[in-house]
């Protein structure tokens, strides 16, 4: 459904410091940098951060979330750790699992460098 996601930052070498380590944990590559912007380029999809081109200052979304898929709670921990270790801020619970409608989730939320909800999500078997 998605070709990428790109959220913005106000300071790119320091998003790509930060999203390198976190994104590392879920065996992503560095980012490719590209003038004022840097990409992830995976099987399934792109992620990207980029300095914002109308030259205002970035911001986040209020009431938006990026989601990233993990391959179990292990990796889920992996990421929440390497994030806070960047810099980034533990959000909401702790990591742990949730109950909802879509079933059992092993979840973790932080704020990036510069705001942005980020959310590490393994869905746990029935």
């Amino acid at each position: 459904m998605f070709s990428h996601v790109m959220i913005g930052t106000n300071d790119l070498d320091k998003a790509k410091t930060f999203y390198d380590q976190l994104l590392g944990t879920l065996e992503v590559r560095p980012a490719r940098v590209d003038g004022h912007r840097i990409f992830y380029i995976t099987k399934t999809g792109v992620f990207s951060v980029s300095k914002p081109i109308n030259g205002e200052p970035a911001t986040c979304a209020n009431g938006g979330t990026i989601g990233f898929a993990c391959n179990s709670p292990e990796q889920v921990d992996k990421w929440h750790e390497a994030g806070v270790a960047a810099g980034a801020t533990s959000i909401e619970d702790p990591p742990g699992i949730r109950q909802g409608s879509g079933g059992k989730l092993y979840l973790a939320y932080l704020r990036d460098l510069d705001g942005n909800k980020i959310c590490a999500m393994h869905r746990m078997p029935n």
